[in-house]
């Protein structure tokens, strides 16, 4: 099937992409509202340059960014021409677990135990009454993925066949400008370029070790497969986005909305997530920081991904990416 189209909606005068056409590689360009792209490697003068250079000088291109978007006389190209890939390559990708306060609610009252004696009620408002006192004390829960799962934001996804519970799991992306370590809370939103959409796909029933339960759980398994992060369509500059703690998160299935949540019920912001993960790691420009999935996922209402499943999903200024599921064996 043919990749579908994506079109310029998103927040501000322009975003950052990658592109390709049918003559040419793939390249960082600069979309604007209207439908249009620029070769940023040819517009700047750089032909090796890519989207992780631009996010490393930062502060020194994003003013000449703006600039180039203003200007009408450039080598504008349709948008519906070019085929869209995932707008950054990250070197590493921190994920964020447990981390909207419905949603782990949701997950805690679907796995009670068959013998809980609580009602569904009592049990909904004491797991609420943990959540708010875990977002004032404790810690975010945080672990890591594989740049290979990435995949672009129009692109068919293979479910494996060993994948039984596929899930569907829309994420707000924060992109990684500067080296960040050991930041503070206060400052770590300025070290975020931008924002974008990823869908943290996960094989619910690999997500636990059946052998080794005191192990606890299986990431590299239940999420890294190929293709099992749609990212995009495109970076939004975080000048754009008047505050990322406060966004709309939608997920349709073939049409049906499944997750529609704001990215208030957040425990840990973007903010405190960048700063916590700079305590142990050091982030490096390009990096991704996804920060957890809302309620609404396909546990919760009992409907797994298949075959020929359609996900839209997008997040307020930042787009929508489309892609549609394929049984590992029959994608063309």
């Amino acid at each position: 099937m043919k990749p579908a189209a994506a079109s310029a909606s998103f927040s501000g005068p322009f975003a950052l992409g990658v592109f390709s056409g049918p003559d040419q590689a793939s390249f960082p360009g600069l979309v604007i509202p209207g439908g249009h792209v620029l070769d940023l490697p040819t517009a700047l003068g750089e032909p090796a340059l890519t989207t992780r250079g631009i996010l490393e000088r930062w502060d020194e291109i994003l003013p000449r960014l703006h600039g180039l978007a203003a200007d009408e006389t450039a080598d504008w190209r349709p948008l519906e021409h070019l085929r869209a890939h995932a707008p950054v390559e990250p070197r590493q990708v921190f994920q964020s677990g447990a981390n909207y306060r419905q949603h782990v609610i949701d997950l805690e009252v679907a796995h009670r135990a068959p013998d809980d004696p609580r009602t569904v009620e009592e049990a909904r408002a004491e797991i609420a009454v943990i959540m708010d006192r875990r977002a004032a004390e404790d810690l975010p829960y945080v672990f890591t993925g594989l740049p290979s799962a990435i995949t672009g934001p129009f692109d068919d996804v293979v479910l494996p066949d060993w994948a039984e519970q596929p899930d569907w799991e829309l994420e707000l992306a924060a992109v990684i400008a500067r080296p960040a370590y050991r930041v503070t809370v206060e400052e770590a939103l300025e070290y975020v370029a931008g924002y974008t959409i990823a869908n943290d796909l996960t094989d619910r029933a690999t997500v636990f070790r059946r052998d080794m339960k005191a192990i606890g759980t299986d990431w590299l398994r239940s999420k890294n497969a190929p293709g099992f992060t749609p990212l995009g369509p495109w970076i939004v500059p975080a000048e754009s986005i008047a505050d990322p703690g406060d966004l709309r998160v939608t997920l349709k299935l073939n049409g049906e909305t499944m997750q529609d949540e704001s990215t208030k019920d957040m425990l840990f912001g973007v903010a405190r997530l960048v700063s916590y993960i700079s305590q142990t790691s050091r982030l490096l420009p390009g990096d991704l920081v996804l920060t957890g999935s809302p309620a609404g996922n396909g546990m919760h209402w009992g409907r797994l991904l298949r075959d020929g499943d359609v996900m839209e999903g997008s997040i307020t200024g930042l787009g929508t990416q489309r892609t549609r599921c394929v049984a590992e064996g029959t994608a063309s």
